[in-house]
């Protein structure tokens, strides 16, 4: 039987590969070089796990000291470049490459800082922020409000899929268990918002009042 260690090892690394190909495609439609697309594969793929580890203690990050990060980031990158239109025909499927990714990280995440003493909830929030992470972060780079902010149930599936992992050791389960039914709700809620377009509650501006310019900014220029 595979070790837990093993385990969320091979699920950060597949989600790694995942959300590098996220960042390289987003990297080639901002027209960036290679240089840029191979960074952006990088960050997208790995700062959030690097931004868990910091939090945790668990320094130098995993991302930094082990080469095969770096060498699923490269080659998610790589193909991207020299094979973008095949990667652009697989829109509908990147999506839920991304879906996929955002859950493997979510459960390896939280079982991650579960190892590391932490307490239930922090756990969970760790899942969540391992899963969003590199997303957030590419964004920012790109000069974008970042998806997490505005796509639909993007942290909400990331969080119910570490308190899966989370519970699951509360209650002693298999962490495979956990971790499958995690990512399975995980990917799951994520694929409902895609379909269906399901979102958290937001505020219905008038056109009058999106046309209205913001009070805020003519106090602060005064």
């Amino acid at each position: 039987m595979i070790a837990v260690e093993t385990f969320v090892h091979i699920l950060d690394l597949v989600g790694t590969f995942v959300f590098a190909i996220s960042g390289a495609v987003a990297a080639v439609n901002r027209r960036l070089d290679i240089f840029g697309i191979l960074v952006l594969s990088f960050v997208a793929g790995n700062f959030g796990g690097i931004t868990r580890d910091l939090l945790i203690g668990a320094v130098p990050p995993a991302a930094l000291i082990d080469g095969r990060y770096l060498m699923v980031s490269v080659l998610a990158g790589l193909i991207t470049f020299f094979w973008y239109a095949g990667v652009d025909k697989l829109r509908s499927p990147v999506l839920l490459f991304d879906a996929a990714g955002l859950s493997l990280f979510a459960v390896s995440g939280a079982q991650k800082a579960i190892d590391f003493g932490l307490n239930p909830l922090t756990a969970a929030l760790l899942g969540m922020l391992t899963g969003i992470g590199g997303g957030m972060m590419r964004d920012v780079l790109l000069a974008e409000i970042p998806q997490v902010l505005r796509s639909d149930l993007y942290a909400v599936a990331a969080l119910a899929g570490g308190s899966i992992v989370v519970l699951g050791d509360m209650l002693r389960l298999p962490y495979s268990f956990t971790a499958l039914s995690g990512a399975a709700l995980c990917f799951g809620l994520r694929f409902m918002a895609i379909r269906h377009g399901w979102h958290l509650p937001v505020v219905r501006l008038s056109a009058q009042q999106r046309a209205e310019p913001d009070s805020s900014d003519d106090q602060g220029s005064l």
